[in-house]
């Protein structure tokens, strides 16, 4: 993907969630009974978001078989990716080294986390 192709709002996010969680193409109806709780959806308001995750390059709509069916384009792990990136990018002048130490110096990660940290990166260096 290269690059992230749009920022994701956080009902486009849901929304997203809905149809990378379903192996098949999805209606509008199965993302909206997956949604309830969430949110107050109403079909009209998922439709809007829905045309806008099209427009945008998220998703392709099928409407050959009467029912608009929905499928991904990108990929969640394509979106994260890119969300990462641009994340890092943009807060930390793409440094994770300065993203840890942000994280740490306001006590959101701990020692714990460190540890694991350390050993993920152990096994990829012994990759």
């Amino acid at each position: 993907m290269g690059t992230i192709l749009k920022k994701l709002g956080e009902a486009e996010l849901e929304i997203m969630q809905v149809i990378w969680d379903s192996e098949n193409p999805v209606t509008s109806n199965h993302i909206l009974k997956k949604l309830q709780g969430r949110r107050q959806w109403q079909l009209s308001t998922l439709m809007t978001s829905l045309t806008r995750l099209r427009d945008k390059g998220f998703i392709s709509c099928d409407r050959s078989t009467g029912s608009n069916l929905y499928t991904s384009i990108v990929s969640e792990n394509e979106y994260k990716a890119g969300a990462s990136r641009h994340f890092l990018e943009k807060l930390y002048n793409n440094s994770i080294q300065n993203m840890i130490a942000s994280l740490y110096s306001n006590r959101t990660i701990q020692s714990s986390d460190i540890e694991e940290l350390r050993n993920f990166l152990d096994k990829l260096e012994d990759e």
